[in-house]
C-alpha cells in the first residue's frame, strides 16, 4: 500500500534534475544560436532553396511549379513500356547480375532529380530542394548543411531523417563502386548528423569545390532501419527492395517477365512545387521480351503502349501497320536539346594491341559511316564529331583566346599537336560502297608504322608473328540494325587482314563481360560534356581507369588528367567553358571511340492515350516525368476495339 506514495517521492528529485538540465540546455542553445549568428556574420553564409555552383537559380524560392509542366495534369492510367533482355535483381547498385529497369526510381535525394532525366529539365547545373527545404554553406563552400523536411516519409510510414542520409552516404563508400568510393572519400572526409533533420558535410582542404554540394545533395537516401534489420547489401543482387520515399513503389516483380510500379497515394511530397504536374501515371508497367523485334511486335499489338524508337530502320520502314493507319497510334519527332553522347565503337585501351593510336586510327578507317547511314540507317543519323557536338563548348579550329590561355597554363603536358592541328573529325567515306579504297590504303600505312604487316596469306601480323585478332562484344537483345552495322564493320576489318570476330551474347553475359572489360571493341558511350565536375575524373581519369565501369575505354591520359584538375579550379563560367572546350579537344586527340551517329530528335511512338505539354524542355523528353494519361482518349480507343 505504500509503494505508490514511495514511487511519487522517488520521482521528485528527477523532476528537479530535469528542470536544471533543461535550463542548462536552453543556455547552451542560446549560446549556440549566438555562435551561429556570429558565424553567419563572419562567413557570409548563403542560405537557399536550391543550389548551383555560380549561385544563379532560374526558379525563385516561391516558385509554384516548373515552367514546362502542366500543374493541373490529371493523375491516373497506365503506361506500358517494353524492355529487351533479362533481369535478376531489383537492387540497382549491385555489382553482380542485371538490374531491373527503373529500379532506382523509388529513392529520393536532398536535392531532387528525375528517375529518367534532369529535374528541372530546362536548366543545367541547378538543383532544388526535395528531401531538404534549405541548403546552407559559406562562400568558400568548405562545408554544407542541409535542413530536411520533417514531413518526409518512406513508403512504410517511417520518417526520413538525417541519420538515413548519413547511413546512405557511408553505405555507398563501404559497398559501392570502388571508383566512386575512392573519389568521394578524398573529397568528403566527414559527415555530421546535427539533429534528426539537419546534416552537415565537410569538404577536404586544398581541393576544388566543384560537384561537392551537388554530390552529397544527390545521394539516394535509403532506410537505415531496413538495411540494419535485413542485413542486405547494395553490392549484391536481390529481388526484395528497401522502402523508398519517392512517389512510386514496387508493386509486382516477375523475374525476366515484368516489373510494375504503382504511384503511392500516401506519398508525402505531392504538394511540393517540385512535384507539381509530375509523376502522373498510376501505374508504370515494364514488360520484358527476348529481343527488340519481339518488343516491337508487342507494341504493334497494343500490349505495349509507349516506345521511344532508337532503330532508324524501324522508324523509316516498320511503322506501317493498321493501327497507325486508323490513327490509333501516334508518331512524333520531338527536338532533343541535349548534346548527343559520344556513342559508338569503343576501344579497350587495357588491351596492349590497342594502346597504339595509329592502330586505333587504322581500325577506325574501316568503319564506313556514310555507307552505313545511307544503307542501314536511312540517312536519318548524323555523326558525332565532338564530345560537345553543336554546343558552344565544341572545340573548333586551332585553340585561341581563353582556351589557348588555359592550355598554355598546363605546361609541357600538352602535346605540340594540340596547338598546331585542328581537332579530330570523322574521316570521309564512299557512301555507295562498303569499302573505301583510299581509307584501306591509309589504314595499311598506319598499321605498318605501328609494326603490323599483311602477309601473303592476307593475315596481319607483327614482328613476333602474332596475328591481330579483335573481339567485338555485342548485346544480342539489341536491335537487328546494331548487329548489321557491326557485321559490316567486321567485314571491312577482315579485308584489312584483321582476325575480327563478332561475339553476340545474351543480355546477362553481356553485362558481366562489360563489367569485367572482357572485350576489345564494344558499343558504348561517354556522356556529352556540358560542364566540369568531379565525375569527370571517375569517367575519364587515370586513377580509376583500370576498374571504373564508367570508363569503358580504360582511358588513362596525363593530358586529360591535368585538364580535369585545372577545370575543377576555374572560377568563372567563361573559364569553365574554355576548360571544357580544351577537354573536348584532348579527348578527340586521344581517340578512344569511333562515333556511330545520333538522331537529332526523340522518335516517340505511342498509342493515342497520352498527352503532354506543348513545349518539351530541352534536356528531357519526360515521358515518365510530366506526360499524363488521357482517360477520354483511352475510352475512345477501347470502344473502337483498339485496346483492351
Amino acid at each position: 500500500m505504500t509503494r505508490p506514495k514511495s514511487r511519487a517521492k522517488a520521482r521528485m528529485p528527477a523532476v528537479s534534475s530535469l528542470r536544471i538540465l533543461t535550463a542548462a540546455l536552453m543556455g547552451l542553445t542560446i549560446a549556440a544560436l549566438a555562435a551561429v549568428a556570429a558565424l553567419a556574420e563572419d562567413e557570409n553564409l548563403i542560405r537557399s532553396h536550391g543550389y548551383s555552383f555560380f549561385g544563379e537559380l532560374k526558379y525563385p524560392e516561391d516558385y509554384t511549379h516548373f515552367d514546362y509542366v502542366n500543374p493541373d495534369a490529371p493523375k491516373g492510367g497506365e503506361i506500358v513500356i517494353a524492355q529487351a533482355g533479362t533481369f535478376d535483381s531489383m537492387n540497382p547498385y549491385t555489382r553482380n547480375g542485371r538490374r531491373g529497369a527503373l529500379s532506382w526510381m523509388m529513392y529520393e535525394s536532398l536535392l531532387g532529380d528525375s528517375p529518367t532525366g534532369a529535374a528541372p529539365a530546362d536548366v543545367i547545373g541547378e538543383g532544388y530542394g526535395l528531401l531538404a527545404h534549405t541548403v546552407e554553406y559559406p562562400e568558400d563552400k568548405s562545408w554544407v548543411v542541409f535542413y530536411m523536411r520533417p514531413e518526409a516519409r518512406f513508403s512504410d510510414g517511417t520518417p526520413v531523417t538525417a541519420h538515413d542520409v548519413a547511413f546512405s552516404h557511408n553505405l555507398l563508400l563501404d559497398q559501392g563502386l570502388k571508383s566512386y568510393a575512392e573519389a568521394v572519400r578524398k573529397r568528403i572526409p566527414k559527415v555530421e548528423v546535427i539533429d534528426d533533420h539537419t546534416i552537415k558535410f565537410y569538404f577536404a582542404d586544398g581541393i576544388s569545390r566543384r560537384s561537392l554540394i551537388d554530390q552529397v545533395g544527390g545521394v539516394p537516401v535509403w532506410s537505415k532501419k531496413w538495411f540494419e534489420e535485413t542485413g542486405a547489401r547494395i553490392d549484391e543482387p536481390r529481388i526484395e527492395t528497401s522502402p523508398g520515399s519517392g512517389p512510386y513503389m514496387v508493386h509486382a516483380v516477375d523475374v525476366n517477365r515484368s516489373i510494375v510500379y504503382k504511384r503511392n497515394p500516401d506519398y508525402w511530397g505531392w504538394d511540393l512545387a517540385f512535384n507539381k504536374g509530375r509523376h502522373n501515371f498510376d501505374t508504370i508497367r515494364l514488360e520484358y521480351f527476348a529481343d527488340d523485334t519481339a518488343a516491337f511486335e508487342a507494341f504493334k499489338a497494343g500490349a505495349v503502349t509507349y516506345r521511344t524508337e532508337s532503330d532508324p530502320k524501324k522508324w523509316a520502314s516498320a511503322y506501317d501497320f493498321p493501327s497507325l493507319d486508323k490513327g490509333w497510334v501516334k508518331l512524333e519527332e520531338i527536338p532533343d536539346g541535349t548534346p548527343p553522347a559520344m556513342s559508338g565503337i569503343v576501344f579497350n585501351l587495357r588491351r596492349d594491341i590497342l594502346k597504339d593510336k595509329n592502330v586505333r586510327q587504322a581500325i577506325a578507317l574501316m568503319f564506313n559511316f556514310d555507307w552505313t547511314n545511307k544503307s542501314l540507317l536511312y540517312d536519318l543519323f548524323a555523326q558525332q564529331r565532338s564530345y560537345s557536338t553543336g554546343t558552344k563548348l565544341e572545340a573548333m579550329g586551332l585553340p585561341e583566346g581563353d582556351e589557348l590561355a588555359f592550355l598554355q597554363s598546363l605546361g609541357d603536358v600538352v602535346p605540340e599537336a594540340i596547338y598546331t592541328e585542328e581537332p579530330w573529325v570523322p574521316h570521309e567515306s564512299d557512301a555507295d560502297r562498303l569499302m573505301t579504297r583510299k581509307n584501306l590504303r591509309q589504314a595499311i600505312r598506319l598499321m605498318s608504322e605501328a609494326g603490323w604487316e599483311v602477309g601473303d596469306d592476307g593475315v596481319m601480323r607483327n614482328a613476333e608473328g602474332t596475328v591481330m585478332r579483335l573481339d567485338f562484344l555485342l548485346n544480342s537483345a539489341g536491335s537487328p540494325t546494331n548487329k548489321a552495322v557491326a557485321e559490316n564493320f567486321i567485314a571491312n576489318l577482315k579485308q584489312l587482314g584483321i582476325d575480327a570476330r563478332l561475339q553476340a551474347v545474351d543480355a546477362s553475359q553481356y553485362t558481366k563481360r562489360e563489367r569485367d572489360f572482357d572485350y576489345d571493341l564494344v558499343l558504348d558511350a561517354y556522356p556529352a560534356l556540358l560542364g566540369t565536375g568531379t565525375g569527370l575524373a571517375q569517367r575519364l581519369g587515370s586513377e580509376a581507369a583500370e576498374y571504373s565501369i564508367f570508363n569503358p575505354a580504360g582511358l588513362a591520359s596525363p593530358l586529360v588528367d591535368e585538364i580535369i584538375e585545372a577545370s575543377l579550379l576555374t572560377e568563372s563560367q567563361a573559364e569553365e567553358d574554355a576548360s571544357i572546350m580544351a577537354l573536348d579537344r584532348a579527348l578527340r586527340y586521344e581517340f578512344i571511340v569511333i562515333p556511330d551517329g545520333y538522331a537529332p530528335d526523340h522518335w516517340a511512338a505511342y498509342w493515342d492515350v497520352f498527352a503532354r505539354p506543348d513545349d518539351i524542355p530541352p534536356f528531357s523528353l519526360g515521358v515518365l516525368d510530366f506526360w499524363w494519361y488521357d482517360a477520354q482518349k483511352a475510352e475512345a480507343l477501347k470502344a473502337a476495339g483498339a485496346l483492351r
